[in-house]
């Protein structure tokens, strides 16, 4: 036994399981792009972090005339370089997460549907499966047949049609969704269904407390649209402004790449990224 301990793997969730039914899965909580993807958003993030890196950085190492040097050049190259690698390393994360938040919020709004037109099955006198089998029906003439709810109510009659327990594959789906109102929802219908609790007002209140949540989501991303609009100009207005200043005064671009120049850019830089970071943090509003 050394001083230093063996590093474990990081486990990495798969985007897909398979069922019991051996029918493929959705991981809602992941998501892992394709190699062409990540090349995609990459290039794009390492172009518009080159050029930043370039505006704020570039012509460093100029002679007494402002004219490009050698070393201007190699500055010029490696700065873009690396202010564009490190765009696009840090892009891709922002980005994974903001597509796994897209299809989570795409889900819950599907789950709503799914629980208003289970209630009302249920309340017609339907059993729950029998319920299950119309909810699905319906939502076939709402949504495109590779809609995610569609897809779990496939899932959910298959392995009922295999002799595998209801609440056993909403547990899964509430498992692999990531969203705390689904895994509720399932725990509450498993305890419901087997203990012969009232499945009819489990079903309504589920949806009530489902439909408000998400209203009061809508009703909180109204007030901070404006706030993100915002903190989106905020995040183009320097960048705007140097730019404007280099292309209208070339000598007072200069002092730019001065020592005094580039430590004061310098501490811009860190502090408009901080504080975009911060602003982020405190728009990102959970409910």
């Amino acid at each position: 036994m050394g001083i230093f301990k063996k590093k474990e793997p990081k486990i990495v969730e798969p985007q897909y399981y398979r069922s019991a039914t051996n029918m493929v899965t959705y991981n809602y909580k992941v998501y892992h792009m394709s190699f062409i993807e990540k090349v995609l958003y990459f290039i794009l993030a390492f172009i518009v972090g080159a050029a930043v890196g370039y505006l704020f950085y570039g012509g460093i190492g100029a002679d007494e005339f402002g004219e490009p040097t050698t070393i201007t050049i190699i500055l010029n190259t490696v700065i873009s370089c690396t202010v564009g690698i490190i765009a696009g390393k840090l892009f891709l994360p922002i980005r994974t997460q903001q597509i796994v938040n897209k299809q989570q919020k795409k889900l819950k709004e599907q789950f709503r549907d799914f629980l208003e037109a289970f209630n009302t099955s249920l309340g017609a006198g339907k059993n729950v499966m029998d319920s299950f089998n119309s909810v699905y029906t319906d939502l076939q003439v709402q949504y495109d047949e590779d809609a995610y709810i569609l897809k779990e109510l496939e899932i959910i009659l298959a392995g009922y049609a295999s002799n595998i327990d209801v609440e056993d594959t909403l547990m899964d789906l509430g498992e692999r969704s990531g969203i705390e109102d689904i895994a509720s929802f399932a725990n509450v219908f498993k305890i419901c269904y087997r203990k012969g609790g009232n499945i009819k007002d489990t079903i309504r209140s589920t949806h009530e407390i489902l439909s408000d949540k998400m209203e009061m989501s809508e009703d909180i991303e109204t007030v901070v649209t404006s706030s993100k609009m915002e903190q989106n100009l905020m995040l183009v207005m320097p960048i705007a402004l140097i730019g404007m200043i280099k292309m209208i005064s070339e000598d007072f671009a200069k002092n730019f790449v001065t020592p005094a120049g580039l430590i004061a850019t310098t501490v811009g830089v860190v502090m408009f990224v901080a504080a975009y970071y911060i602003g982020k943090m405190v728009l990102d509003i959970k409910m």
